[in-house]
């Protein structure tokens, strides 16, 4: 087993989010939470994968595939939440596009 099949499906979500580029701000507005929920998450996700920053966070989800990287984890079969799902159906638009709509009042 790999250290990244012991994520949670938000841990994913949000390991993502950091790749795209998203501050935990953001990040917060596109899952609808809290930045000290985010951040929870965050470390929880560093302890599981042995990295310290979001830089390492960030590189480790592009060595294991990018934005595609969670459906590599276990038997492939790991499906991102209902809202998430949502935000990445749009044509056309990017985990960073939604983060910056939703950051800007609109709707991602």
């Amino acid at each position: 087993m790999q250290p990244r099949d012991r994520l949670t499906t938000k841990e994913v979500q949000i390991a993502t989010l950091v790749w795209q580029g998203l501050t935990n701000k953001d990040i917060a507005r596109v899952l609808v939470t809290s930045e000290q929920v985010v951040k929870n998450y965050l470390r929880t996700t560093f302890d599981k994968l042995g990295v310290w920053t979001r830089l390492e966070l960030a590189l480790y989800v592009a060595s294991h595939g990018g934005a595609n990287w969670y459906l590599q984890l276990g038997n492939g079969l790991l499906s991102p939440a209902p809202a998430w799902s949502a935000l990445t159906a749009q044509e056309g638009t990017s985990f960073a596009d939604a983060g910056a709509k939703a950051a800007a009042g609109g709707t991602p």
